[in-house]
């Protein structure tokens, strides 16, 4: 397991982290979700070594990190860092080699590993004939060729048309079922939605949201409901100290004063009075409570 504690970092007069702590445990896939400049690419470099933490410590089962271990995680940075002029296949087997795996095996991870990705026929093609979209499906290749322990990984569907993220989906979900703690930032959130386990929201340097992907929307939904009633929901405006937020024929959205971390009697009593309210005015189609998609989420926790 990965352990961020309290860690912290300056660049000059800006704070670039702030105390952050997470987890990124073994088998999951977590998604680490943040806008521009929030900090994520920092903390990842901290973890890989690549940049120093000013404070705080980073450990992986248990222990402080240092260089023999950092060697068995695999990282994908934002910016391209491959060779433009070597073989797609030649580069993969080199990568490998400097991990330490033998010349044979290196080959055969290679080359399972392109055609997963669905490039086994451009394996002898040089990284610069490939599409954008290609080569980063060669720059994830590039981070798992050596059988990581860990996977850190920036932004590693920008740029990716829907089957290459299919495919890279794919390879993550294997290797996370394989018991590998998986670390991705993304700004695709529906993505992160669909493929994560856990979330960490990043914000100013700061963790502002972490845990259970859907224990932490649940966690921060409104009291929102979804009604369809017969013939007309109109009716819902006038109903005092509810928020409607839209009304389109029988359809509405609507949300009670009472957020759902309050009282549960109070909530249920608001709930019960809508629904009263509902059947005296029609059929009730549906009464549905409403959970925030992760979008819906990001922006309540860093407004």
């Amino acid at each position: 397991m990965l352990e961020l504690d309290q860690v912290s970092k300056r660049f000059g007069e800006v704070t670039a982290l702030d105390r952050v702590s997470f987890r990124v445990r073994p088998g999951t896939m977590t998604g680490f979700v943040g806008a521009n400049g929030a900090g994520k690419t920092t903390t990842m470099r901290i973890v890989l070594g690549v940049t120093g933490a000013d404070s705080g410590e980073v450990r992986w089962e248990g222990a402080p990190l240092d260089l023999a271990v950092r060697q068995g995680f695999g990282y994908m940075p934002e910016e391209r860092g491959l060779y433009p002029k070597m073989p797609l296949r030649d580069q993969l087997v080199f990568l490998a080699r400097l991990h330490g795996v033998d010349d044979a095996e290196a080959r055969r991870r290679a080359e399972e590993l392109l055609e997963a990705l669905g490039l086994g026929e451009r394996a002898g093609d040089k990284l610069d004939a490939l599409s954008l979209g290609n080569q980063q499906r060669v720059q994830v290749a590039a981070a798992l060729v050596h059988d990581p322990v860990l996977l850190v990984l920036d932004e590693p569907f920008s740029g990716l048309d829907p089957l290459a993220v299919d495919a890279m989906a794919g390879i993550l979900r294997e290797r996370a079922a394989a018991g590998v703690p998986v670390l991705f930032s993304s700004h695709q959130l529906e993505l992160v939605e669909r493929l994560c386990d856990e979330v960490v929201i990043v914000d100013s340097g700061r963790v502002v949201a972490a845990g259970d992907a859907q224990g932490l929307r649940r966690a921060h939904a409104r009291a929102r409901y979804r009604l369809t009633v017969e013939p007309d929901a109109g009716w819902l405006r006038g109903v005092p100290g509810l928020d409607v937020l839209d009304v389109d024929g029988p359809r509405a959205l609507v949300e009670l004063p009472t957020l759902t971390d309050a009282d549960p009697g109070v909530l249920r009593a608001q709930e019960q009075e809508l629904l009263r309210r509902a059947l005296e005015a029609g059929t009730v189609r549906e009464f549905t409570p409403v959970v925030p998609t992760l979008a819906e989420l990001f922006r309540e926790v860093v407004r």
